[in-house]
């Protein structure tokens, strides 16, 4: 008996593949507990038009990302500091932060998306990582200057 896997199974393979099992196996048990469902050919086609458009979106959205990367790599976000002697900020430069400073201007980003190679404790320029999509980062300068 052939059948679809609708989620990972230890054994039998992940999700989305057509597998041989015994008729007893399928019917008894991957069946009626949802695991997988009986692999007529329409179900086949209606498997592989899924995969195709949830590739499709995946593209779309990657594209998107690539697009919002560019745009973030032109920006430079101030963040203005109490800063005491020696130009030493009191505490330091948060996640937080530069996720609201860059929500001023458009960017709706995770403060966990972004990552800060060094503790940002004296006013200079830094470089931020973003997380903008899987495998697209985006390098954000930030700019820490004294409030006035």
């Amino acid at each position: 008996m052939k059948v679809i896997l609708k989620q990972d199974h230890e054994k039998l393979g992940s999700a989305g593949e057509v597998v041989n099992v015994k008729d007893g196996f399928g019917r008894n048990y991957l069946i009626p507990r949802g695991i997988a469902v009986l692999a007529t050919p329409s179900r086949i086609r209606q498997y592989e038009e899924e995969v195709r458009q949830a590739a499709r979106k995946r593209a779309q959205a990657r594209e998107g990302a690539v697009a919002q990367q560019r745009e973030l790599e032109k920006i430079e976000i101030p963040i203005m500091v109490k800063v005491g002697e020696e130009n030493r900020i009191f505490g330091t430069v948060t996640t937080q932060q530069i996720a609201v400073e860059l929500a001023k201007r458009g960017f709706e980003i995770d403060r966990r998306d972004i990552s800060i190679d060094e503790d940002i404790r004296l006013v200079g320029v830094y470089t931020a990582s973003v997380r903008v999509y899987e495998d697209v980062t985006a390098s954000v300068k930030i700019n820490v200057m004294p409030e006035a």
